[in-house]
């Protein structure tokens, strides 16, 4: 599981290329002095963008518990969930509005572009996002 990236995987690449692309450039990536480092952040509109994959936030309908060790993984996601839950809640309290979004809707077409829509109106307009 160590040859498995936290940061820059191909699904981040694409996400903020894209967005890159819509003309957002006050994106800032992976800033350590954040709460829960996001994957990107719009400082001056206050907005933490967070990408969770699957896998290791433990998506409800696409997480499959690996066969081997499977109390360890159990304890992870778990954890892992209960984190990402206190950071969104923190942040939020400091006046940051939060939006996450799941790999998989990423990957159908139709819900990539609308949230590729929703990730440029949040940044650009400041909507609190659906997250």
């Amino acid at each position: 599981m160590a040859s498995i990236r936290s940061k820059n995987t191909k699904f981040e690449r694409s996400f903020f290329e894209q967005l890159k692309a819509s003309a957002l450039r006050e994106l800032e990536f992976h800033p350590r002095d954040i709460e829960g480092v996001p994957d990107a952040v719009c400082r001056r509109k206050k907005i933490g963008i967070f990408l969770d994959s699957c896998f290791w936030h433990g998506c409800r309908r696409h997480f499959r518990m690996p066969k081997g060790n499977r109390e360890y993984w159990s304890k992870k996601i778990k954890k892992n969930r209960k984190r990402d839950r206190s950071v969104s809640t923190n942040l939020r309290s400091h006046g940051w509005k939060v939006v996450r979004i799941w790999e998989h809707s990423l990957k159908n077409k139709r819900t990539r572009k609308w949230n590729l829509l929703m990730g440029s109106w949040v940044i650009l307009v400041g909507s609190r996002g659906f997250g």
